[in-house]
């Protein structure tokens, strides 16, 4: 695409998240293209703040609406699959997500088709006859390798997982405090998987005999995802497994099908919380950072099933010392996850479970969880809102 981008004027670039150098992002080709995303990652974060490029707030779940609806109409589809297999179908391989509705409402498809695709089951089989070009590659998949675990990480993995019941269907995605959150599960039970993503930490659990998924009352025995994203042993994992199915995000983050699933455990993160529950989960004041995503949707999803937990874990602090607990969200930030939403906010310092609290309750259950440096200011901001605590 970079290579013609002398004779491209003004192409709008849509993708969700996206790992690896973004060379039009340049500045030398702002003429010829336009990134519109819905999904912010650290490849983009810095062309973003500099006016290269847009972002659009939107459930995952919804993207695909945009492109039906044609709010978003989409000429040409660039994916990457696997070669056809003796039927004509090729796979998207780890990544399903909203891939299948661009392909279904582009009016040109073009694919890049790698050996290296592991072939899922699913919604992301694809049959030649849709691809309207095709590249031959044969190189890796972009690999992301599980970080080393940290203190931090461990004891808020330990919080979280002691809120994990025998017989609970996970929601978690990639991270050092899921990889911590999983690392704590070895000894549970009939675990079961219906998440947005997954990455390597799961396997181990599932070669343990924890993760069976027979619990489930939506497809039980089976990992249900809608992307994948990890180190080759998870794409090795994933290849032509039964085991996983790979669905549009339009079906894995349906609230209405999360919760139909018992004892939904859905483990999300933030950037920020504030005093009365708020959680600003993409952005850092004005700064977009990340992407609404599906937090919402899984958070709702949980909230409604049948002994379900909604999740936010986080750090007490920032790299830098700063409090991640704060009396207001920082001027400019949006809210990812409204208060009315929020069960469980988990910190290295203990478990705060805000619903049914009233606002006065719930500062007081944040402060707590909060970092000690920091608690006399909360106090003092509380204070100064809500009176004696």
């Amino acid at each position: 695409m970079v290579a013609q981008a002398d004779r491209l004027r003004d192409v709008e670039v849509c993708h969700i998240h996206t790992e690896g150098p973004l060379p039009y992002l340049e500045a030398k080709y702002k003429s010829s293209f336009r990134p519109n995303s819905f999904f912010i990652g650290a490849n983009m974060r810095k062309q973003l703040a500099e006016g290269i490029g847009d972002y659009v707030p939107v459930f995952l779940s919804e993207i695909p609406l945009l492109f039906s609806r044609r709010i978003l109409p989409v000429d040409v589809a660039l994916i990457q699959v696997s070669p056809p297999d003796a039927h004509g179908y090729c796979s998207l391989g780890p990544s399903v997500d909203v891939s299948v509705s661009a392909i279904q409402s582009a009016k040109y498809v073009m694919a890049q088709v790698n050996p290296r695709v592991p072939r899922t089951h699913g919604d992301g089989l694809i049959p030649v006859s849709m691809i309207h070009a095709a590249v031959e590659v044969d190189e890796p998949i972009y690999e992301v390798h599980p970080a080393p675990i940290g203190d931090t990480d461990r004891k808020i993995g330990q919080y979280v997982a002691s809120l994990v019941e025998d017989g609970a269907t996970l929601q978690l995605g990639i991270g050092g405090i899921p990889n911590a959150t999983l690392a704590e599960l070895i000894h549970h039970k009939g675990l079961g998987i219906h998440t947005e993503m997954f990455s390597d930490g799961v396997i181990d659990l599932v070669e343990r005999g924890v993760i069976t998924g027979e619990h489930k009352a939506v497809l039980p025995y089976r990992i249900v995802s809608s992307f994948v994203m990890g180190s080759q042993r998870v794409y090795d994992f994933i290849d032509d497994n039964p085991a996983v199915i790979m669905k549009q995000a339009s079906y894995t983050n349906d609230t209405a099908i999360i919760r139909r699933n018992p004892k939904v455990t859905a483990i999300n993160s933030a950037i920020e919380v504030d005093i009365t529950g708020q959680v600003c989960a993409d952005t850092i004041g004005t700064r977009q950072y990340s992407g609404v995503g599906g937090q919402m949707d899984f958070v709702r999803g949980a909230s409604l099933s049948e002994g379900g937990k909604p999740i936010i874990a986080l750090p007490s602090i920032t790299s830098r010392g700063q409090s991640k607990i704060v009396p207001f969200l920082t001027e400019g930030a949006g809210v990812t996850t409204t208060r009315a939403h929020v069960h469980y906010i988990v910190t290295e310092y203990g478990i705060a479970n805000l619903y049914g609290q009233n606002l006065r309750q719930r500062a007081r259950s944040l402060i707590q969880i909060a970092h000690p440096d920091h608690r006399e200011e909360l106090e003092e901001q509380a204070f100064e809102r809500f009176g004696s605590l």
